[in-house]
């Protein structure tokens, strides 16, 4: 590719990133506001937004995941290792993260390439969705809206946990989990809510950490 052709397209993805950076910039305030509502130990925006490794490494991916989308990879690897070694977090820039995630304390998480998390979810620190495979092919689990992961919880293989389901501490979870119920053990049982209410021994995600 010629020189001239070379920067054309450094510039045009480069457009392309800045556009959509700037629309998930919109998005800071949200969450700054979303970790608080979840976090009691903190109720000042300026402390979450200067202090918050799991804000921090969300908006590293947010970039990071642009740049990869993109078509620049490298750039989006060397980012989120950056990212990775200011937090403690490492998400691969491919993975797929929707509105309002909360890592609280953070580290230790890693979050694979092919994970798909909706909004509204909370994970603790040292959770794991990792692959089982090695093949190009989705490897990482799906996480819907509003579930709950707690500490040390090891999410492995293309399952999906299902919406408001919640994963207790250490527990490895290698089926899916359905909607709205609790994932405990090694290897995870799930135990459906009883009466329409969750189990109520998990009902507080404090009770994981």
């Amino acid at each position: 590719m010629a020189p001239g052709a070379l920067r054309g397209r450094g510039r045009s993805v480069w457009a392309r990133v800045t556009e959509e950076v700037g629309a998930a910039a919109g998005r800071v305030r949200e969450d700054i506001d979303a970790a608080i509502d979840r976090d009691p130990a903190t109720d000042s925006r300026l402390e979450m937004g200067l202090a918050s490794p799991g804000l921090h490494a969300v908006w590293a991916h947010r970039v990071a995941h642009a740049l990869w989308t993109r078509g620049a990879r490298l750039p989006a690897r060397l980012l989120s290792q950056a990212s990775r070694a200011a937090t403690g977090i490492e998400i691969h820039p491919g993975a797929q993260i929707g509105r309002r995630l909360f890592i609280d304390h953070g580290m230790g998480v890693v979050i694979g390439e092919t994970a798909e998390i909706g909004d509204d979810v909370m994970m603790y620190h040292a959770v794991t969705l990792g692959g089982r495979a090695n093949a190009k092919i989705k490897r990482h689990p799906t996480v819907e809206s509003g579930a709950v992961l707690g500490a040390g919880a090891r999410l492995l293989g293309p399952i999906t946990v299902g919406a408001h389901a919640q994963v207790g501490a250490n527990a490895v979870v290698v089926k899916d989990v359905p909607a709205g119920a609790t994932a405990v053990g090694v290897p995870a049982t799930t135990r459906m809510p009883r009466g329409g209410e969750a189990d109520p021994l998990f009902a507080d995600p404090a009770l994981w950490i």
